[in-house]
């Protein structure tokens, strides 16, 4: 699964980096969605969009900048949801880790943002490097503060899944997300196959907003995977969940919470696998250079060997390294 395209290669979220990814041979990609002020979707990893745009060096924008609490969180940059879609067309998309990644900071500016239905659109048109038909895994971002704000983003996401043909738990798409409260609505709504997303910190926002908090270590109890079995087809676990590491960095043994997934008959997959020694645990670096590449198909393959079914990575061509070796293993 290809993390916001093949985005450890050419700026995320942009038709190029998902054009790559399936070139490099994603079976899927992992767009997020959120919303402008005109209520339209578009492909952004949060709704601040100061990092990966050039909003910054437009002056026509900048009264735009802002502080908002979002998800609970005091945030200050620009905000997708106080542009229009004919102004975020504007903007060009630049890369997020440009002192890690300066081959795609290289791109800067070559690519615009893009839209649900315009992903939705490649989509269609785009085949795996097996002739598969591509799959989508789609990040509902931020549903209930932009629910809080008029702009509800689960019937626009209906709708337009909808006029793709995507209605039916065959369809090449699973629709996920942090909050619980959005899941289950899109569950009852619709036959899209569904992922709750869990991670190491907090809880899911929606529930601590409505005053009921939950950690996500409630939801990964064995009586709390029960329940997202009860609306979800899947769990995205943040792969420390997975495989914990010392405070010094190196893994430690496997977690139970995949095969406790497992028995209730969710799907796991992990989430984010990235090439770069600094994103690495300290068995699979190589060198000092937090930039440089480390053993990524190495680390995969131990979370693949603790129950993890599919992976989420900035570098799906290395993911496929891993996954060949799994296969070479099992035969």
């Amino acid at each position: 699964m290809a993390h916001r395209g093949a985005s450890g290669y050419l700026p995320e979220h942009t038709l190029a980096a998902y054009e790559l990814a399936f070139a490099q041979g994603a079976d899927v990609v992992e767009p997020d969605l959120v919303m402008t002020a005109d209520g339209v979707l578009v492909v952004r990893h949060e709704n601040e969009i100061g990092e990966t745009t050039d909003v910054a060096r437009r002056p026509r924008f900048a009264d735009r900048r802002t502080t908002k609490v979002v998800d609970g969180h005091v945030c200050t940059g620009w905000f997708a949801e106080d542009f229009t879609l004919e102004e975020l067309k504007t903007l060009r998309a630049v890369e997020r880790l440009p002192h890690l990644r300066p081959g795609s900071s290289a791109f800067d500016g070559a690519f615009g943002l893009v839209t649900f239905d315009e992903l939705l659109q490649l989509a269609a048109r785009s085949r795996t490097t097996d002739g598969r038909p591509v799959g989508l895994l789609v990040e509902v971002k931020h549903a209930t503060y932009l629910g809080s704000i008029g702009l509800d983003p689960v019937p626009a996401i209906l709708a337009a899944l909808e006029a793709a043909g995507h209605t039916s738990v065959d369809a090449p798409v699973m629709l996920q997300s942090f909050e619980t409260t959005c899941l289950r609505r899109l569950a009852e709504q619709s036959d899209v196959r569904i992922g709750q997303l869990v991670e190491v910190c907090e809880g899911p926002y929606d529930q601590t907003a409505a005053g009921t908090p939950q950690t996500w270590r409630d939801l990964l109890s064995a009586p709390g995977l029960a329940e997202i079995s009860r609306y979800a087809d899947a769990v995205g676990l943040e792969k420390e969940l997975i495989i914990p590491r010392d405070a010094d960095g190196w893994l430690l043994a496997p977690s139970p919470v995949t095969h406790r997934a497992h028995d209730v008959g969710l799907e796991v997959f992990g989430w984010t696998f990235r090439g770069e020694n600094g994103f690495l645990p300290l068995d699979f670096r190589r060198g000092s250079d937090p930039s440089a590449q480390g053993d990524l198909a190495g680390e995969i393959a131990v979370h693949l060997a603790a129950g993890m079914d599919s992976v989420i990575t900035d570098h799906p061509d290395l993911a496929r390294i891993a996954r060949h070796e799994k296969v070479l293993v099992a035969a």
